[in-house]
């Protein structure tokens, strides 16, 4: 099963990367565990992970004002996966564009 959804690339995890070059964000599917995180991530781009941490995020509800009334609707729940490599690793998400 394939437990990694996509990276994570967004202005605040860009700038956890930078300031500590050897951690990576990624949406994980939410009954992913730490284990099959790990074990997908180190068989996909080949690099030994140190530690992974997890968060559960729930779906915010969101309305909107428009001509023909008030939209209503809610963002998706997700889970999302900070993995620390080992010293000197990387992952380069944009080598194939």
């Amino acid at each position: 099963m394939a437990y990694i959804i996509k990276p994570l690339v967004t202005e605040k995890m860009t700038a956890v990367t930078e300031k500590q070059n050897n951690k990576f964000g990624f949406i994980v599917h939410p009954k992913a565990n730490k284990i099959e995180i790990q074990k997908e991530i180190e068989a996909k781009y080949n690099v030994n992970v140190v530690s992974v941490n997890t968060m559960r995020y729930a779906g915010k509800r969101k309305s909107r004002y428009t001509r023909s009334g008030v939209i209503k609707g809610q963002r998706n729940a997700y889970k999302k996966a900070i993995v620390t490599l080992k010293e000197g690793e990387t992952i380069d998400f944009f080598s194939n564009i």
